[in-house]
């Protein structure tokens, strides 16, 4: 076992600053009465901005680890964006494909559950993605009793060496 590539866990960390200048926009919005921009993903209440850092660059995705508190579902979509908030607004078009979507029906403290083969593919993107970037940014959405106070979320690679 002696080959065995070292593994990194990476945890999904709340953007505070990014997620209030998102609400900020779709409030200035509302109070002007002004459309959004076209194509452009305005945050819901129920979302939040979540950014991974990488500090390593060759990565192959080994496994996700997503605890609920409570019964809920929890989406997370990953964005092309390279953010400076401040300029750019969140476009539909830098969402990518697939989603992660992770869920707990039970009350007892049950790992979530998810598509495996989308949760799987999802990860393996990110690891793409890592390769080219230092940082990089999702939206997660909370619903059916899940909140940001009740999810913990990181995801691991194997860094190749």
């Amino acid at each position: 076992m002696g080959s065995e590539s070292p593994d990194t866990e990476l945890h999904f960390r709340l953007d505070s600053q990014l997620t209030e200048v998102m609400r900020l926009r779709v409030q200035s919005l509302q109070q002007r009465s002004q459309k959004r921009q076209e194509g452009e993903r305005l945050l819901r209440p129920n979302e939040a901005v979540y950014r991974l850092d990488f500090s390593k660059q060759s990565l192959r995705f080994s496994h996700w680890t997503v605890r609920l508190a409570q019964p809920g579902r929890l989406t997370i979509t990953a964005t092309s964006q390279l953010w400076t908030p401040d300029l750019t607004n969140l476009m539909t078009r830098q969402l990518l494909e697939p989603v992660g979507v992770f869920w707990r029906t039970a009350a007892e403290d049950a790992p979530a559950q998810c598509y495996e083969a989308d949760a799987a593919e999802f990860g393996e993107r990110i690891a793409e993605l890592a390769k080219v970037r230092k940082v990089m940014y999702f939206l997660f959405a909370f619903g059916e009793g899940c909140s940001p106070e009740s999810v913990d979320c990181s995801i691991t690679f194997m860094v190749d060496t």
